[in-house]
């Protein structure tokens, strides 16, 4: 069974090296869906570096961030601080449905007393009182909090306007010692750790919405999709697609070649919640069949390229994370960004 692993991979790795010398580096390009984990984007980034490519993005569904601000994509008062907040307004977020021990701790807070909550967006039902309000109206509503909140969910940042939701949402609260009350709500397990990464289109590169763009106008030949499932695959063309994941979704049935990964639960991995806070994944199961941990499969297919990783085993891939960026070092830690 192992022989049978290692020349199937063998096989595989021999036809995305064939196709990948064929192509220059500004005409591939990678998307990493919701489920990754930070080694396996990490060790991604780096190959695509190597081949020659700013063409990738965490971001399969658009929502928009700005990578260089860690302040504006994490929720900067933590989930705790929703308790200290005297007044606050959701915007384009429904905490019940979306992220539920959010909206347990605004419940709680409600049920302290003395404070109120307002909503931007489609008509929401909370388990506590909200008020239906303008976008204009947020900061008339906010003006006499000491201790104001903003949640900002990525359904408003997925839209065209997004940047600008962004920013308008961001002139609401002035952060002061010791409270910043602007937020984004996550919903991606992998958005937070990707930004931290800087998994996102270099100088002259492209995001997910012209890296799709391009596979229908015949200017992106292969596409790497780490685990992006919730793409258009209509829009991919005639582009060579490689689908590394686990449960073999839409990626996957569109996919040329498929490089079998493990879900979390098989796996060591390093994730970074909403907060910003780091947080390890520890393997329960070994992955079935011929599935390997993913990072691992991007550091053989980099061999296979000409490409080879730094990577050996887990301890190189963590001290690459640091490397990259030192907030990996502060597992379970929740570090603010200025």
């Amino acid at each position: 069974a192992i022989d049978k692993t290692i020349e199937a991979a063998k096989k595989a790795f021999a036809v995305i090296a064939e196709c990948a010398a064929q192509v220059p580096g500004s005409r591939i390009a990678a998307i990493a869906g919701d489920l990754a984990d930070c080694e396996s984007m990490l060790a991604l980034k780096e190959l695509m570096k190597a081949l020659g490519s700013a063409n990738l993005d965490c971001r399969q569904d658009g929502a928009y961030a700005d990578p260089s601000v860690r302040a504006s994509y994490i929720f900067n008062s933590g989930i705790a601080g929703i308790e200290q907040a005297d007044r606050c307004v959701l915007i384009g977020a429904n905490p019940k449905t979306e992220a539920p021990i959010v909206n347990a701790r605004l419940r709680k807070r409600w049920l302290a007393g003395g404070v109120k909550i307002a909503y931007v967006g489609p008509e929401l039902s909370l388990t506590y009182p909200a008020q239906r309000i303008e976008m204009a109206g947020a900061a008339d509503f906010l003006k006499d909090a000491k201790a104001p909140l903003v949640i900002v969910g990525t359904g408003a940042l997925r839209r065209k306007d997004g940047a600008a939701i962004l920013a308008a949402a961001r002139a609401l609260v002035e952060p002061r010692e010791g409270w910043n009350g602007f937020n984004v709500l996550q919903l991606a397990a992998s958005r937070v750790g990707g930004l931290d990464l800087g998994f996102a289109p270099g100088p002259g590169g492209r995001d997910t919405a012209a890296i799709l763009a391009g596979c229908e106008a015949g200017e992106i030949d292969i596409l790497y999709l780490l685990g992006a499932d919730e793409i258009d695959t209509r829009r991919l063309g005639k582009t060579f697609v490689i689908y590394q994941g686990h449960h073999g979704d839409a990626g996957a049935r569109r996919a040329d070649v498929i490089l079998p990964g493990a879900a979390y639960t098989e796996k060591d991995a390093t994730y970074v919640n909403t907060e910003g806070r780091a947080q390890l994944g520890r393997r329960a199961v070994f992955p079935p069949g011929d599935a390997r941990e993913d990072w691992t499969i991007v550091r053989a297919l980099s061999e296979a390229l000409g490409k080879t990783l730094p990577y050996n085993n887990l301890r190189d891939i963590r001290t690459g994370l640091i490397a990259a960026n030192p907030l990996f070092a502060h597992i379970d830690e929740r570090v603010p960004a200025p």
